[in-house]
């Protein structure tokens, strides 16, 4: 007996001994552990990743751009269904443990000692799971399992029940790249949160423990299991009735991918706005949940993509077919679907659906749409190539078609039972570009870099430096109007020979190859001739007008210090073109270019908002110190530092000044108003009985632009105005090649513009253009001589005061005894 108290004591003393060592290693452990735990704090000011997104003018979506899809939601928004759906399959005790719930946690210690499963289920609430998504790993450990115990026992202690429910339903991966709740219902069922039925929100419910095994889209079967259970569970725990649980089990899986929907497509803009995102406010942008407000007008935004479109499938359509894109060696027995599914690589382009050809012959072809669907083609759907499908395809050919809608008769709504046509069409050999501004702020309203930015990503409005052709020219008329010339003076239209240092000889010609003789400058321009255009920029001098149109906007260093400028050799993006035309426009003011309006971070806060230099006729410059627009790259970002005004526009442009307050600019004057009044009078009259006549059909007297053209038919422009808006269309080829014969501006960009201008201009109050002060009004001759004022019959001109006294100046004198050809050095 003795020796087995001596043994019990030695192991109750050894117990001990091990009781002592186990609570200092355990309180070891938890003092290492815990003094490690995160600040909980935290939590009350997370920042969930949420993308960027862009908005038109009107509030209207633009793009989303970001990894993840996210829309953070508050836990009063939540339906109390939902919740209890979350609760039942996830933790149903979430109300009423401290963080652990140790039923769950004994329950997974008896299946660890019982099985021979490294990993069980249970034992994780709600609160550890936040935990671990928030602070900890993924990795299975006992460490990680006992930090993310104490992590959550103190996050209860520090936040209330419903913050943490919203952390969690926030955060979680519902797979497909949504994240939180939200974005799960809005991906899956195209819905908000209260609109989600029963069924609905339980096989949401089921998604976060298995986002890939259980995804409804991608495994709707497993997805269908789980659901049943969570409904199950729900009734077990009294949330819902055995009919209801019944009645939501017995609907059928319904889930499709539900993009969120762009509203305006406006894809190269919304591709600026990212770039621009980036650029101000660093990489992590598109996670950091920013609103953008654009300037994009949506109306006129759609109407550029239509005019864009349709133009340049007219232009392609009038050269003929082309080729097929690509084609596939299809076996013998290969059906639709299977053929279909080669095109998956392959994007729409504006409407163009890819196709493969099944079969072709006998007048017609079977193509195969991505989808698997089959499209038989007639000879009605290829008529604009002359010949019909079967002659045109053969099987395995890649090429396009458009579907088109029946339409009832006078905008009537068309007949139900009519069924939609289909045309076989090519992606067009030509791109364009429109840009459309207001003249008076630079606020971007449209903007189209291209046929289709699936297709390609490039950015011709911002991107794509081409020649302007003709459309130059105003800007050479506008600096001789500075040093003396006016629309009656008069030039000749003749042969001239330009000397080069090289010895080469330049002998620029019209693009008839006639010549007209003496001519007034209005009627050069109207009738766009070239010789008058070099003779004017030989008479005021290369250098002087360089300077000059840098002042509109141009960087001086991207002009040729060269007589070639004349006819428009500058390689200049379409951007530029419409900024430079803003000026005239506007009555002078060089604006700057700018497409976001507002910012606004993922609370609402406005972190930046747009203040732009406006023209201001009424303005006048004070030599005062005044803030000026800070600009980056071509496009204004704010204000800036102060500045201080300059000389006059001759030689360099007054800077901005406060309008009507102190926090508002006024763009700085570019050129003298009574010149823009004369330039926009001028291109008026280029649209009455000019290159642009076609643009007679609007209607409207203030509409005004120069077409343009450059060598073999490569660009071609129309730039112009018309209410309160500066528009330039360019079309031509990627790879500079032709766009073929006689494809001026006036008939490839023309057309576009005026479609657009068409719907633009709708409803807007027609521009007026009085002459300024300083103006005085003459009536000249045929020949530009100043007539008597009290005569009757000549034109009517208006002309600066002070040029009236170089009427019969020797400008004229000296074109009319130009020789037929005479050499000039043009350095």
């Amino acid at each position: 007996m003795p020796r087995f108290r001596r043994l019990l004591r030695w192991l109750l003393i050894l117990f001990a001994g091990f009781f002592v060592i186990g609570l200092l290693a355990a309180g070891t452990l938890y003092y290492v552990v815990s003094s490690r735990l995160p600040d909980v704090e935290s939590l009350r000011n997370v920042e969930l990743q949420e993308p960027l997104y862009v908005y038109a003018r009107d509030g209207r979506l633009m793009a989303l751009f970001g990894e993840t899809r996210r829309y953070p939601v508050d836990i009063a928004e939540v339906p109390e269904r939902l919740k209890q759906a979350f609760i039942a399959i996830e933790d149903n005790r979430f109300y009423e443990h401290h963080g652990v719930d140790y039923r769950g946690v004994s329950r997974a210690i008896w299946l660890l000692a019982t099985t021979d499963d490294k990993r069980v289920p249970g034992g994780s609430t709600i609160t550890q799971q936040v935990a671990r998504q928030f602070f900890l790993s993924s990795e299975y450990s006992y460490t990680r399992k006992l930090s993310e115990m104490l992590l959550a026992m103190k996050m209860e202690r520090e936040l209330s029940k419903d913050e943490i429910f919203e952390l969690y339903l926030n955060k979680s991966f519902f797979g497909n790249r949504a994240y939180g709740i939200a974005a799960a219902a809005e991906f899956y069922y195209g819905k908000k949160l209260d609109q989600l039925d029963l069924d609905e929100l339980a096989t949401l419910a089921a998604i976060p423990k298995f986002p890939s095994s259980g995804n409804p889209v991608t495994n709707p079967e497993r997805a269908r299991i789980r659901r049943d259970y969570v409904l199950q569970r729900m009734h077990e725990l009294g949330f819902i009735s055995l009919a209801e649980a019944t009645a939501a089990q017995a609907v059928a899986m319904h889930a499709t991918p539900h993009e969120r929907p762009v509203e305006v497509y406006a894809p190269y803009v919304a591709e600026m706005v990212r770039q621009e995102m980036i650029a101000r406010y660093g990489g992590d942008v598109l996670t950091r949940g920013y609103h953008v407000t654009t300037t994009i007008d949506p109306t006129m935004q759609l109407a550029a993509d239509v005019a864009v479109r349709s133009g340049l499938s007219a232009y392609d359509h009038r050269h003929g077919w082309s080729k097929i894109e690509q084609a596939f060696d299809l076996a013998a027995d290969e059906d639709a679907a299977t053929a279909g599914a080669r095109l998956r690589g392959i994007p729409a382009q504006s409407g163009l659906l890819p196709a493969i050809v099944l079969r072709a012959g006998d007048g017609t072809a079977d193509v195969a749409l991505t989808d698997g669907t089959t499209v038989t083609l007639d000879a009605a759907s290829s008529r604009w190539t002359g010949r019909n499908p079967g002659a045109l395809l053969k099987r395995g050919d890649v090429t396009r078609v458009r579907r088109i809608e029946p339409k009832g008769k006078d905008g009537a709504a068309p007949d139900p039972a009519a069924k939609p046509t289909w045309q076989l069409d090519q992606v067009p050999r030509a791109q364009s570009t429109l840009v459309s501004l207001e003249p008076d702020n630079g606020a971007l309203r449209a903007l189209v870099g291209g046929f289709s930015f699936a297709g390609q990503k490039f950015n011709r409005a911002t991107q794509a430096r081409r020649q302007p052709g003709s459309s130059f020219k105003p800007f050479i008329y506008a600096a001789a109007f500075e040093r003396g010339f006016n629309p009656a003076s008069v030039v000749v239209d003749a042969p001239v020979v330009f000397r080069m240092r090289r010895g080469q000889d330049w002998r620029p010609q019209n693009d008839d190859g006639k010549f007209a003789g003496p001519m007034r400058l209005r009627e050069a321009l109207v009738r766009s001739r070239n010789l008058v255009s070099v003779r004017l920029l030989d008479a005021i001098g290369v250098d002087y007008a360089r300077r000059y149109i840098s002042h509109m906007g141009f960087d001086e260093s991207e002009l040729p210090p060269n007589l070639s400028i004349a006819l428009g050799t500058p390689s200049l993006t379409p951007l530029d073109i419409t900024r430079g035309y803003a000026v005239f426009a506007n009555g002078g003011f060089r604006v700057t270019p700018w497409f976001i309006d507002e910012v606004k971070d993922r609370d609402g806060k406005v972190v930046f908002k747009e203040n732009p230099a406006v023209a201001c006729r009424s303005c006048g410059a004070d030599g005062t110190t005044v803030a000026t627009a800070n600009v980056v790259d071509g496009f204004n970002l704010g204000p800036s530092q102060p500045a201080t005004a300059a000389a006059p526009a001759a030689t360099t442009p007054e800077p901005a000044a406060p309008v009507a307050g102190p926090d508002r600019l006024v763009a700085p004057r570019a050129i003298d108003a009574r010149v823009a009044y004369q330039l926009v009078s001028m291109m008026r009259d280029v649209v009455q009985r000019g290159t642009g006549t076609a643009a007679k059909v609007l209607g409207r007297e203030d509409v005004g632009g120069k077409t343009g053209s450059t060598n073999d038919h490569r660009d071609a422009w129309f730039s112009g105005f018309g209410g309160n808006l500066a528009t330039v269309v360019w079309v031509g080829r990627d790879d500079n090649r032709s766009l073929g014969y006689r494809e001026y501006g006036g008939k490839s960009a023309l057309p576009i513009w005026i479609d657009f201008m068409r719907v633009a201009l709708d409803g807007m109050p027609i521009a007026a253009n009085e002459p300024p002060d300083g103006m005085v009004k003459v009536a000249v001759s045929a020949s530009g001589r100043l007539l008597p004022t009290t005569s009757d019959g000549g034109l009517v001109e208006w002309v600066k005061a002070e040029d009236l006294e170089r009427m019969e100046s020797t400008y004229e004198d000296v074109a009319d005894e130009v020789p037929t050809e005479e050499a000039f050095d043009i350095f």
